[in-house]
C-alpha cells in the first residue's frame, strides 16, 4: 500500500508534464523535445523565488505557468509557425520541429548550467509528516498531488465544458476539418502549445517542493512525458493522467523491491510493452 501511495502521490506531478506535451502534440502537432527543460527551468524559478523572496511554492506557480506560457507562445509564433507553415504534411512538420526542439534543449539546458551550476538543488518546504492509512507521507508530496489534481481537473472542464475547448479536441482530431467548420487552427494551435508549456511549468513547481533536481535532467522528464503520452494514446488527457499514475507506481515498485538505479529501466521496459502490445494507448482505438 505504501508504494502504491508514494508512486499515486509521484505519479501526479507527472501528469502534469504528461498534459503538457499532450497539448503540444496531440493538438500543435509539435513533438517537444526541449518539454523537460520547461519543466527543470520551472524547478528553478521555484527554487530562485522561494530562497531570495520566501515565496510559497504554491503562490509562486500564479507567477511561473504564466511566464511560461508567454515564453512558449514566443517559442511558437517565431521558431515554430514558420515550420508550421511550410510543411507539406505531417511528416515533415515532425522531423523539423524535433530538429528545432532538440536545438532549444541545449540553448535552454546551458542558459541553466550558466545561471544555477550543474550541482543537485532542492529546498526544504512543508518537510511534516501526513498520516495515509495509517503510514505516513511527506506533506509535500500530499499537497503537490492536491494542487496537481485541481490543475488538472482545470484543464479538464475547460476542455470538455466550454466551446472553446470542443473547438480545441476538435483540431486535435483532424485539422483540417476543424478548419472547414471555421475554427482558427492556427490560433488554436498557439494557444495549445503555450497552455502545455504551462503545464508542464506547474508540474515543475510542484515537484520541486519534494524532489532534487538540476540543470541537465530536462530530457530524463521529455522521455517520462513522452512514454506516458504514448501509453494513454496521443491527444487524450484521460489517457494521460492514467497513464502517469501507472508510471510514478512502476518507478516507485522498482526503486523499493530492486534497485532505485534500475527506475530508467523499467519506464523504458513499460514503454516497449506498450509499443508491443497496445500501440494505440489506453484509451485509443486500433486503426482499421
Amino acid at each position: 500500500m505504501e508504494t502504491i501511495v508514494t508512486g499515486i502521490l509521484l505519479g501526479g506531478t507527472y501528469a502534469l508534464i504528461a498534459l503538457g506535451l499532450t497539448l503540444q502534440y496531440g493538438v500543435a502537432r509539435i513533438m517537444n523535445l526541449a518539454n523537460g527543460e520547461t519543466f527543470v527551468a520551472a524547478c528553478f524559478i521555484a527554487f530562485w523565488l522561494f530562497t531570495s523572496y520566501a515565496v510559497n511554492p504554491l503562490w509562486g506557480i500564479l507567477v511561473i505557468a504564466p511566464l511560461a506560457f508567454v515564453v512558449n507562445w514566443g517559442i511558437y509564433s517565431i521558431l515554430l509557425r514558420p515550420l508550421v507553415d511550410r510543411a507539406k504534411n505531417q511528416g515533415m512538420l515532425e522531423v523539423d520541429s524535433i530538429l528545432a526542439t532538440f536545438g532549444l534543449l541545449f540553448l535552454f539546458q546551458g542558459l541553466m548550467l550558466r545561471g544555477f551550476g550543474g550541482a543537485y538543488t532542492s529546498y526544504t518546504f512543508l518537510a511534516d509528516r501526513f498520516d495515509i492509512f495509517g503510514t505516513y507521507y511527506g506533506l509535500n508530496r500530499v499537497v503537490a498531488f492536491g494542487a496537481a489534481c485541481v490543475i488538472a481537473a482545470g484543464l479538464y472542464l475547460f476542455l470538455y465544458k466550454t466551446r472553446y475547448g470542443t473547438a480545441v479536441r476538435a483540431v486535435a482530431v483532424n485539422p483540417n476539418s476543424a478548419n472547414l467548420v471555421g475554427i482558427d487552427v492556427a490560433k488554436a494551435a498557439a494557444l495549445c502549445f503555450a497552455l502545455g508549456g504551462a503545464l508542464t511549468a506547474c508540474g515543475g513547481t510542484l515537484l520541486s517542493t519534494f524532489y532534487s533536481f538540476n540543470a541537465s535532467m530536462g530530457v530524463i522528464f521529455t522521455m517520462k512525458a513522452l512514454i506516458i503520452v504514448i501509453m494513454g494514446g496521443v491527444g487524450d488527457v484521460r489517457g494521460a493522467v492514467i497513464a502517469a499514475l501507472i508510471l510514478g507506481i512502476a518507478e516507485t515498485a522498482v526503486a523499493r523491491l530492486i534497485d532505485p538505479g534500475l527506475t530508467l529501466a523499467a519506464t523504458y521496459a513499460l514503454f516497449v510493452l506498450v509499443l508491443l502490445f497496445r500501440p494505440q494507448g489506453i484509451f485509443g482505438r486500433q486503426q482499421a
